[in-house]
Formats: C-alpha cells, structure tokens, sequence
C-alpha cells in the first residue's frame, strides 16, 4: 500500500492535487488560505495565496482594493498618504489638506521642504528678500508689514548708520547729539579710548574722556599746578585771571583756607587779613 499524502489540515488527500508546504506541513489550497492568508482591510475578504498583496502599516490589501478614498484610483504603484486612517493619492490630500503658498499660490506637497510664519506658507525657493530677491531659507529675516528682509538687506536699507564708521548699527549703539554711533566708534577724540558707558566732556562738539579733556583744555591751579576741571562737583575760585581748587585756596604765607573769608592779593601771593596786617 503506498504511504498517504493527505493535508495537514482536512487530512483529504493531496495526490493529484496542488497543495503548498508550510513549516514543513502540505495544506490543500483552501486550508492554506484559510489558515495563513491575510484578510482584505477593504473588502473583508480573504487576500489568496495567488493573488498581489499589498500592505500598509498594519492593514492588508488586495491589489484592486488598494485605492485612494477619494477619487478611488489606484495606489499600487503611486505615492499616497493616510489621513484618519483612510489612503489618499497625493493630489486628492494636496486638494483637500495642504496649504498653499502665498507666493505662487501652488500647493505645498506633502514632504517638500516648505517655511511657515504668521499663519502663511511658502515653498523654500518662494521665501526670498523684498529687496535682493534671493531666497532666505533658513537664515535669519526681519519682517516689515507684508514684506520680508535678509538682515544685510534690512540694515542697508533701514538701519541708523554710525555717525564715525557710516555703517549700519544691527544692535545696541550709543547716541550722543541725536545722532547714533556703535560702541567701538564713540571714542575721545584725543586718545581714542572708548567712552561707552564712562563720564565725559566735548569741545566744539567732540567727545572727550575727562583725562584727555583736562590736560588738553583746563585751567591750572595757581597753587598746585594741577587742571581744575569741575567735574564731579568740584568746586573752584576764580580771581581775575587765575583759579585755585577750593582746598588749594589758602593763605600764602600762613595757610589758613581763605574760602569765604577776607584776602590781599600780594603780587602773585595772596594774603589772609592778620598776614597782611603783619607786613
């Protein structure tokens, strides 16, 4: 007696038969299919062992059911997208959820690269500067009203530009005399040493730092020979055509301050009341 060759399933016989070995085991046709095939996500049916299959994420389809929810054309060989679980073809989801740019008015596709700010989409090569017309991209911008500006093309056109260098100031700066200067520009016109954020002067209009101010312009004290400047409340005297620091003001002969008080001028010296008395 020959050896059986029955299905692993139904146990019906295989002789004769087209039958497919799985894990090792003969199934008849529809066992197999029963048993292993994929169920249509669409139509409900069984997907049969010789027929196109086509899955997406978890979902498994016949090839004539994997079709767009909209216009029902077929997705077997087209891009596509999901959207709540149903499959769109491209065209039907761009109509439907895409935005469009508001520089060319054409739909965004799903996947190219795009640039989105108040509310409005762009395509990459659509965003560019009002003023040179290359595209911005990634870089930083400065919006004016409805219009977009690289920041080289904003500073030319709308920055103050410094007093000293006539270069845009970007940020930050100093105005002295309602006009602007950058930080680095604004310095004592003497010895160039910033003046930024420290105590100064001018003369005929220019900035000075107060030690440059003081050795190129003020006075000196009769006494100590040292610029009397005023700065920082100091107080001086004045006398015709010299001055002294107040604390400099003193009696010649015996020292006594004379600030306030009664004095002689002697020649160059200048004398308290009892030192004038006693000569």
């Amino acid at each position: 007696m020959a050896d059986r060759f029955d299905c692993d399933n139904c146990k019906e016989s295989l002789y004769g038969r087209k039958y497919i070995q799985s894990n090792d085991s003969p199934y008849c046709i529809p066992c197999y299919d029963s048993l292993f095939s994929n169920t249509c996500d669409e139509c409900k049916e069984l997907i049969g062992h010789d027929a196109r299959e086509l899955f997406y994420e978890d979902r498994h389809y016949h090839e004539h059911c994997f079709r767009c929810f909209r216009c029902d054309r077929s997705l077997a060989d087209e891009p596509f997208t999901s959207q709540d679980n149903a499959l769109l073809c491209n065209d039907c989801y761009c109509n439907e959820f895409s935005s469009k740019c508001v520089a060319c008015d054409k739909i965004v596709m799903p996947g190219t690269r795009k640039l989105e700010y108040a509310g409005s989409t762009w395509h990459e090569g659509c965003f560019i500067c009002h003023s040179c017309e290359q595209p911005i991209g990634s870089k930083s911008f400065i919006p004016d009203k409805d219009e977009h500006y690289c920041v080289p093309c904003y500073e030319d056109k709308f920055a103050p530009r410094c007093t000293r260098c006539k270069k845009a100031l970007s940020k930050g700066g100093v105005t002295y005399r309602d006009e602007p200067w950058h930080k680095e520009c604004f310095v004592c016109t003497s010895c160039e040493t910033q003046l930024a954020g420290q105590h100064f002067t001018s003369r005929d209009e220019s900035p000075y730092c107060l030690k440059c101010f003081s050795s190129l312009y003020a006075k000196k004290c009769e006494a100590c020979c040292k610029p009397i400047t005023g700065f920082g409340g100091g107080k001086y005297i004045s006398f015709e055509d010299r001055q002294w620091h107040q604390s400099c003001f003193t009696c010649s002969q015996c020292s006594v301050s004379l600030v306030g008080a009664g004095f002689f001028p002697n020649g160059d010296r200048i004398l308290c009341r009892d030192c004038n008395s006693n000569l």
